[in-house]
């Protein structure tokens, strides 16, 4: 498998030898959907709370008597029939959200995702993407030159001036191989990779 190369203007130059396990893998639109719903997943927090009926404040006094009244029967003002009463149901902050993925579905998912990326052309590979101090404007005016106005790149080890450098800049995300995620693979339109970022992929999901 080749993937383009791009000089610093965004120009096709070179192709570059990839792995077809990892580049050139069939689309299985399940997998990816089952990646993605199990990340969004396992980042949820349970943070909140709802009451039930018996933690609602109110007076446990039959509001009326049974019969006679017209009215439908009532036992308790906190009933979750009740305007004000407690949940049925309620949430509560130790739900547990998580869902499983297996090492081997996780790998296969990341690259149908990175092959998909190639097929539709989303991908592309640069030397290296270096600042030479945690400037904004720098790396703002390489992006630039790129031509590109969403863009996620993925080095093969993050430094402190390119970290610090991608921060304020809206659009864009800087990662490592070890921080990929299906996510954000799939959000933005296009993925850069560093050509030590894409022999690192190789290692681990390959």
């Amino acid at each position: 498998m080749e993937l383009k190369l791009i000089n610093d203007h965004g120009q096709s130059t070179a192709t570059v030898e990839a792995a077809d396990s990892l580049f050139a893998r069939e689309y299985n639109e399940a997998l990816v959907h089952q990646l993605v719903v199990a990340y969004q997943a396992n980042a949820r927090q349970g943070t909140r709370k709802q009451k039930g009926r018996s933690e609602i404040a109110k007076s446990t006094k039959k509001p009326w008597r049974q019969k006679g009244t017209g009215r439908a029967r009532a036992g308790m003002a906190s009933s979750p029939l009740w305007r004000g009463g407690g949940k049925i149901f309620p949430s509560s902050p130790d739900e547990n959200f998580t869902q499983k993925v297996n090492r081997k579905m996780y790998r296969a998912g990341i690259a149908t995702i990175l092959s998909q990326l190639v097929r539709d052309d989303r991908l592309m590979v640069v030397e290296q993407l270096e600042v030479e101090s945690p400037k904004t404007k720098l790396l703002a005016g390489k992006i630039k030159n790129l031509g590109f106005d969403r863009l996620l790149v993925i080095t093969d080890e993050l430094d402190d001036n390119l970290f610090l450098s991608a921060r304020n800049i809206p659009n864009l995300l800087v990662l490592d191989v070890a921080q990929t995620d299906p996510l954000s693979l799939i959000r933005f339109p296009k993925v850069i990779l560093t050509k030590g970022a894409v022999r690192k992929l190789e290692e681990v999901y390959a």
